[in-house]
């Protein structure tokens, strides 16, 4: 029981000191759950972000659930995933208390558009981590290139470009396999 309130708490304090949604959590879930608890490994921590962002609902969520689940089976995930997800609700709730009484005063429509930069550094630091472990070849950084034109250029949904990027990959290792076994 020690470890799932253990679980909850930690994601908790993930949920609670960042800010900006999923993208802007990945620096915070790296130090978290890799560099200080060890739980995950920097390629693991990656992998499971990507798969939670390619699924339906919260990339924190969907995160969460998966690192839970690694530490503790289906009860780590639904801890791991309450604790990430409460911190939010309980601002959301304050938030949305006086949000509107607020929302048109020059001060606090400053704070937000400081709060977008920052958030926007934090996506770009997440993109140079991802980068660090994702890109691992030559092969990988035109997988990366076509899949980021085309994201950019089309409107293909994300998952046909996961899909598609996935058995890229899958096709390049079977094709080394068969040339280093001959």
């Amino acid at each position: 029981m020690l470890t799932h309130i253990k679980l909850f708490l930690y994601f908790s304090y993930i949920g609670a000191f960042t800010f900006g949604g999923g993208y802007s959590m990945l620096p915070m879930f790296q130090r978290v759950l890799v560099k200080k608890k060890g739980w995950l490994t920097e390629v693991e921590m990656t992998d499971l972000f990507s798969i939670g962002q390619c699924l339906p609902g919260v990339i924190a969520v969907n995160t969460a659930v998966f690192a839970g689940h690694k530490q503790k089976g289906t009860t780590g995930s639904i801890a791991a995933a309450l604790g990430v997800a409460f911190p939010s609700v309980v601002f959301i709730l304050i938030i949305a208390s006086f949000i509107t009484n607020f929302s048109e005063y020059p001060v606090v429509q400053s704070a937000f558009a400081g709060l977008r930069v920052c958030v926007s550094i934090f996506i770009i630091n997440t993109v140079i981590k991802l980068w660090k472990t994702a890109i691992a070849d030559k092969l990988a950084i035109v997988i990366f290139t076509v899949v980021f034109l085309v994201s950019v250029f089309t409107s293909i949904p994300v998952a046909i470009l996961v899909l598609t990027a996935g058995a890229a990959g899958l096709a390049i290792s079977a094709l080394r396999k068969r040339r280093g076994a001959k």
